[in-house]
């Protein structure tokens, strides 16, 4: 079946299922290959736990149960054939709604656009096809990802796992939350300004930030700062994904420069000592929360222990007209560009800003994106000569409540949104640098709400930040953590 995200479904699992839900996907890929477990089997256990558990979530927005099961069931005969296997032959993986697929509604969570099927299939998808996903399902994105939440009007808010009264970050929300629950083992995401680090820091996951041009894509939205990845449980996965997912696109328009090695051999790889940067104070000046600042000095704790100097640093970053640039020219003229069918539909604070876009020229536009570039170039020198790893918390606040950051926005569209502000506080400067960047889930309130740290690699640099993060991983043990209302 195709449908909304109404709980229907036309799974048959077993009432004891052998599948560990929180498994990995590289672990699931090997069961799969060894005869242990068969696709159709992990399939309609992560069937059945979206019937069970997404109405308390929200993580789905669309379903696709018939063609997943018709799917795993051809792989499952491929294991049968003794065909040759891709590398996560048989494993499912949702799509966030804001990338198309042919053959699929892509609505970019908004009213403001249709539910036709599309045509095109986007290059990262097709490398994940490639490598042997299930496409399982769409999750929920705010009205095109421009919200540090995924708080919808159209498909509802997305809750936390962890706590449901807490949003799970946007705008890779649905994507977080899926991994989160055990409703998939590993989700596709994309990050414009943090989208992909900050519901990976709010649910207690890794979450990979690649390099600019690293992931192929053919169009590069808000001036080169969005990117593609995933959201995983574990480092290992992370590092298998960005193998498979930066596939090289001859078709498009700049690449990341090839990595020594394939990513998934940096896990458990040696590092030798680096010089980590420590920085507690927001680059946009907002107030940081003592229990985000408490991660990520516990993480700068957990890495001195493993031999790295951490110390605390001072950065130089954008100027405030730069700031003023992107937020206002770049970010204003991209949603105006975006692809409604309806705009009139839009949030009304997503309204604003098209209205915004109107009133300015394009010589404006250009000048703010020519002086972002230029600064850019000052802020990634500072990696390799001042520290070698920069660490922040990953958000200046812990996650807020669920339907918040939206009705900040709308309640004034003009004003500084400070909920807002305090979330993209540390992860924003990443993507206008084109820098790699890293949720590491190391640390939690006292309640047990996860609250990550943020490793930031130098140009092209996700290589070190894998090998740190799968250091802390052995030291922390994060995979085993789950929520306790989805354990079972």
């Amino acid at each position: 079946m195709s449908s909304a995200a109404s709980g229907a479904s036309v799974s048959s699992t077993p009432a004891t299922s052998s599948v560990n839900p929180f498994a990995s996907a590289v672990e699931l890929a090997a069961a799969v290959r060894s005869g242990e477990l068969s696709p159709v089997e992990i399939v309609e256990t992560y069937l059945d736990r979206i019937d069970r558990h997404d109405l308390e979530v929200g993580a789905f927005v669309w379903r696709n149960d018939a063609e997943v099961l018709a799917a795993a069931r051809s792989a499952e005969q491929a294991v049968t054939d003794g065909a040759e296997l891709p590398a996560f032959h048989g494993v499912p993986i949702p799509v966030k709604d804001l990338t198309e697929v042919a053959g699929q509604p892509a609505t970019y969570g908004t009213w403001g656009v249709g539910d036709r099927p599309r045509t095109a299939t986007e290059p990262v998808v097709r490398s994940l096809l490639d490598a042997g996903f299930l496409l399982m399902g769409r999750t929920n994105s705010p009205d095109m990802g421009l919200l540090s939440s995924t708080d919808s009007s159209r498909y509802g808010d997305t809750r936390n796992p962890w706590d449901p009264t807490r949003t799970c970050g946007g705008s890779s929300g649905g994507a977080a939350a899926a991994v989160a629950a055990g409703l998939a083992p590993v989700a596709h995401a994309s990050d414009g300004g943090g989208s992909i680090r900050m519901p990976s820091s709010a649910c207690g996951l890794v979450g990979l930030k690649p390099s600019r041009g690293r992931v192929p894509q053919y169009a590069a939205s808000w001036e080169h700062a969005t990117v593609q990845g995933a959201i995983t449980r574990t480092v290992r996965d992370a590092a298998a994904l960005l193998d498979v997912m930066s596939t090289p696109d001859d078709l498009v328009m700049y690449r990341a420069p090839a990595p020594e090695r394939p990513f998934a051999d940096e896990v458990g790889a040696e590092q030798p000592p680096l010089r980590i940067g420590l920085l507690l104070q927001a680059p946009t000046g907002m107030p940081v929360d003592p229990v985000c600042m408490a991660a990520a000095e516990h993480t700068g704790r957990l890495l001195a222990s493993l031999g790295h100097e951490v110390f605390p640093v001072a950065p130089a970053f954008f100027s405030e007209r730069a700031v003023h640039g992107y937020t206002h020219h770049v970010l204003d003229a991209a949603l105006w560009a975006s692809p409604y069918d309806e705009p009139d539909r839009a949030e009304p604070h997503l309204r604003h800003r098209m209205r915004r876009a109107e009133a300015r020229h394009s010589g404006e536009y250009v000048a703010a994106a020519l002086l972002l570039q230029q600064e850019a170039v000052a802020v990634r020198a500072q990696w390799g000569r001042d520290f070698d790893v920069l660490l922040t918390p990953t958000m200046a606040c812990p996650p807020p409540p669920v339907g918040s950051v939206l009705a900040e926005a709308n309640a004034d569209p003009d004003g500084l949104r400070v909920t807002e502000t305090q979330m993209i506080s540390f992860t924003s400067l990443c993507n206008i640098t084109g820098l790699p960047a890293i949720n590491v889930p190391t640390f939690a309130t006292p309640t047990g709400l996860p609250v990550g740290s943020q490793l930031v690699g130098g140009p092209w640099n996700e290589a070190v930040l894998i090998r740190l993060a799968a250091a802390l991983e052995q030291l922390d043990g994060w995979p085993t953590r789950r929520p306790t209302a989805f354990a079972i």
